[in-house]
């Protein structure tokens, strides 16, 4: 698995130099630029599809800097959620989101990965709180699936500012 430093959003589309306002659609590229791999941010009416050499890619909204930051629910919250999903074999697309999230904020920490014989990848996980692996089988979720992953985890897991 190859880890890369994202940066968050410029705030400037990449094809027409114009300021991206909050509330505005807006999509973001991984593109490669020599030996880094660089975010290019598009508005809505420039973006024509990802670039050819493009690593991944995605749609968001350009957040306020001024409102009120949305919240994660705690760690010990987070991780038991992770857990519990575990016995829910329709899940596992969710799983493997959760699981990528708690990478990114530290609560888990990748140990690498290993395929099984027919092929399919599974990442192993190791949890410092709990001193225990968890092994996650690698299910990209379909592009319908996407947006109801991004809802139901917002909804279980994020909380306004207090």
């Amino acid at each position: 698995m190859l880890d890369f430093d994202i940066t968050r959003c410029s705030r400037k589309c990449a094809a027409t130099d114009r300021d991206l306002q909050a509330g505005e659609t807006c999509f973001s590229a991984l593109v490669p630029e020599g030996e880094q791999v660089v975010r290019r941010d598009f508005s809505a009416e420039a973006w024509q599809g990802p670039p050819e050499n493009a690593i991944g890619w995605w749609k968001s909204i350009v957040v306020d800097p001024n409102a009120n930051r949305m919240h994660w629910a705690p760690s010990d919250v987070m991780l038991n959620y992770f857990v519990q999903l575990a016995d829910n074999p329709t899940a596992e697309d969710t799983r493997y989101v959760l699981a990528l999230l708690l990478v990114r904020k530290r609560i888990l920490r990748n140990e690498g990965s290993e395929k099984s014989s027919d092929g399919r990848e599974t990442l192993i996980l190791y949890s410092p709180r709990q001193e225990a692996e968890h092994r996650v089988p690698v299910v990209l979720p379909t592009a319908e699936r996407v947006e109801a992953i991004q809802n139901e985890l917002a909804q279980l897991l994020q909380t306004g500012s207090c």
